[in-house]
């Protein structure tokens, strides 16, 4: 009988070190599939941010392109209204065509794209001090316009990779490349734009130097 007992107690016992073992197998399975599961999600959650990430980039470069679509959209009204054919037209038509001008004008500016640049207090001091020093230039345009189309030109030439033309500003260049990558652009847009009016304006003094040379030519072959 005792032997029976003990028997019983040491298959008993084995069973239940048998069901311990199995509990402790179970916890570590379950633990295992858990940890799988958390890194699955991570990677697709990884995954979904990345994807977003191309979008929001994607639609920061979209609103830009449409900023600049408006510069660009304002530029060309502003150079029709101001153009040498406006002038060589009637009074009638040329007060009918800036109607029409000053209407689209209008439209454009009802359109309102904002793209914010992150800046650190560098990089604002950079843009502050590079659009100073643009402004000085644009202030003195009336004083001396060759003057001031040769100084916007040095400035141009530190913005581009390209071979410059002629001489570059230096210390412009290293207040530029202080700026965020953004600002540098825009002021690359805006000195672009400027050499554009400038060119414009001189073409306009030049054609209008000519008509006056035409007229008093007329005028001394009649005199003659």
């Amino acid at each position: 009988m005792a032997q029976a007992r003990i028997s019983a107690k040491a298959s008993e016992g084995a069973q239940q070190h048998q069901q311990h073992q199995q509990q402790a197998g179970a916890q570590l399975r379950g633990r295992f599939y858990r940890s799988t599961s958390m890194a699955d999600r991570s990677s697709r959650l990884l995954e979904n941010l990345d994807q977003l990430e191309l979008r929001v980039e994607a639609f920061r470069d979209a609103a830009s392109a449409m900023e600049q679509e408006k510069e660009i959209l304002l530029e060309m009204i502003h150079n029709i209204q101001n153009s040498q054919d406006m002038r060589h037209i009637s009074e009638g038509e040329r007060e009918e065509l800036n109607l029409t001008a000053n209407r689209l004008m209008g439209r454009t500016l009802t359109v309102e794209v904002s793209v914010e640049t992150i800046r650190n207090a560098q990089q604002q001091e950079s843009l502050l001090h590079a659009t100073k020093m643009i402004d000085e230039i644009v202030n003195k345009l009336l004083d001396d316009l060759e003057d001031a189309k040769m100084r916007l030109m040095s400035l141009y030439g530190a913005c581009t990779s390209d071979v410059p033309a002629g001489p570059i500003d230096q210390k412009f260049q290293s207040v530029v490349i202080g700026c965020a990558i953004e600002d540098q652009k825009k002021i690359k847009r805006r000195l672009e734009t400027l050499l554009r009016n400038l060119e414009n304006s001189e073409k306009s003094i030049t054609l209008l130097e000519h008509q006056k040379s035409s007229v008093r030519q007329s005028c001394n072959s009649k005199q003659d």
